[in-house]
């Protein structure tokens, strides 16, 4: 048996990974509040007020971007989270189990946890959230698709059986959407009694969530009595804000406006690395992506290193057209060799392809973050290999709705995830959900099956690194770089670890100075 029942030392997790919501879902965050509900602080100043893009949906199957999971991560609980190095740490299940054979999880929960309607947290109410979450068969279900039962131990401990082993199971259960609610919840993502460290207070549509601290919170009492998540329809407001003394912190900000605070003794500012990446992809199903050598010839038509420092400022890490990147430690493939750069032999492959005098192309992209300045990079280098693109700028929340699977050649910002699988299974897979090229490789489908069943850690750490080679040789992405997450807080604010994904930083722990 192998067993977990302590916070593990510490280092992984942007948002989680795209802005993909559900239909009419924004009409559902107007104006609600949950009032004279217990455990609820007397607020007396001590109000930390954040910038976040503005929320679409508060509905966990759906949430998915940063300022909706802050609310999430800040009302509820989650079983298990990740700190920043990827390790697995207890919330509201305190230890667990695992059977010899990886099939049987057996999960005690907290004693002291509550809901903030004064009533506990018990077995059962994890047994519902679970279940309800596989009948929605959304993304959660696909990440719980080998859960034969789960069911309740008593009060205070569940047991989940699997069909299959899965040696990332208990990373799946920290997804961003898995929030624990109370079995029965009704009006989900606009009425919200959680067991988390605040209590929901108001949301006043496009404007501001207030949050009050949770003075009953089995984690122990917030240092602030007052959360207030201050919302913006854009980044630079957002920055503006700070800078104007109207928010005291924020999160999402593009790297050369990270660099204008960096010196600052007005200022904390804090960068970690990431598993995060965007990539630019082709669908690889149809003309001209379907074919092997166009795909090569964009590799050859690349410069990564070039791209990684005039978008990425030199934060982050250089990619190798793979969601695998050193953050992943062994799993990464260290010494794979990227090609140089090389327009004529790219403009000699397109020739061989059937495109002597090069390609017209349009390339797709969400108008938002650094995306647009990745590519006309992306646009320059390949014009000197033939490859023309038009660059269209896509309103981000269409893009994700309506264009991205579709479009021919298109660029992805995928958030940081705790472990390669979760990608993999995701994008890579020939069933995969979000599998945006639309790429079927035999091989990548066999060896993706034995990183998520087989418990031999250097059979996965082999299937891994073979898949990282077999896209960088051959498939349709290019990964340029893996992006750095980024806070920037005011000088009188402390406490706060920025997590990689930035939505499930922990707010419960801030101070004010």
């Amino acid at each position: 048996m192998t067993k977990s029942n302590e916070a593990p030392a510490n280092e992984l997790s942007r948002r989680e990974f795209l802005n993909v919501f559900a239909a009419g879902a924004a009409a559902a965050v107007g104006t609600v509040s949950l009032s004279g509900l217990s455990g609820i602080a007397n607020a007396q100043g001590g109000a930390l007020r954040f910038a976040w893009l503005t929320p679409a949906t508060l509905d966990p199957r759906s949430a998915s971007g940063d300022s909706e999971i802050a609310i999430l991560n800040a009302v509820y609980d989650y079983l298990i989270e990740t700190d920043a190095a990827a390790n697995l740490v207890p919330r509201l299940a305190a230890s667990w189990d695992v059977s010899d054979d990886g099939l049987v999880y057996t999960l005690q929960l907290r004693e002291d946890a509550a809901w903030h309607d004064g009533s506990p947290v018990t077995a059962d109410d994890v047994v519902w959230t679970i279940n309800w979450q596989i009948e929605s068969e959304g993304s959660v279900a696909s990440l719980l698709s080998t859960v034969e039962s789960v069911s309740a131990l008593g009060e205070r401990a569940i047991e989940i059986s699997l069909s299959a082993p899965n040696p990332d199971f208990l990373y799946n259960l920290t997804d961003n959407k898995l929030v624990i609610l109370k079995a029965g919840a009704e009006n989900i993502g606009v009425e919200f009694n959680g067991s988390g460290p605040f209590v929901f207070e108001e949301m006043i549509a496009g404007d501001r969530a207030i949050l009050r601290a949770n003075a009953d919170y089995w984690g122990g009492a917030p240092s602030i009595d007052r959360l207030e998540f201050i919302y913006f329809s854009d980044q630079q407001a957002g920055i503006a804000a700070l800078q104007g003394g109207s928010v005291d912190g924020i999160a999402r900000l593009d790297n050369s406006s990270f660099l204008g605070f960096s010196g600052d003794v007005n200022f904390n500012t804090t960068d970690i690395a990431t598993s995060g990446h965007h990539l630019a992809r082709l669908r690889a199903d149809r003309e001209p992506g379907s074919d092997v050598r166009v795909r090569q010839a964009f590799k050859l038509a690349t410069d990564r290193d070039a791209i990684w420092e005039r978008v990425q400022l030199g934060f982050g890490a250089v990619g190798k057209d793979s969601p695998i990147g050193p953050a992943f430690g062994q799993y990464f493939l260290a010494d794979a060799e990227v090609p140089a750069r090389d327009p004529a032999a790219a403009a000699a492959l397109l020739a061989e392809a059937g495109y002597p005098d090069g390609l017209d192309m349009t390339l797709h992209l969400p108008n938002s973050g650094n995306f647009p300045d990745l590519a006309q990079t992306l646009a320059a280098q390949w014009e000197e290999a033939g490859i023309r693109v038009e660059v269209r700028l896509e309103e981000e929340n269409v893009y994700w709705n309506e264009l991205w699977m579709d479009v021919d050649l298109g660029i992805t910002g995928w958030g940081p995830r705790p472990v390669p699988q979760l990608y993999l299974d995701f994008a890579y897979h020939s069933e995969g959900v979000w599998n945006e090229s639309h790429y079927s490789n035999e091989r990548v489908d066999e060896l993706i099956e034995i990183g998520r069943s087989s418990l031999d850690q250097a059979k996965r750490t082999a299937a891994y690194k073979e898949i990282q080679q077999i896209l960088l040789d051959e498939g349709p992405i290019i990964v340029p770089y893996f992006f750095a997450a980024f806070m920037v807080l005011a000088g009188n604010i402390s406490g706060l670890n920025l997590h990689p994904f930035a939505g499930r930083t922990n707010f419960n722990t801030a101070e004010l100075g």
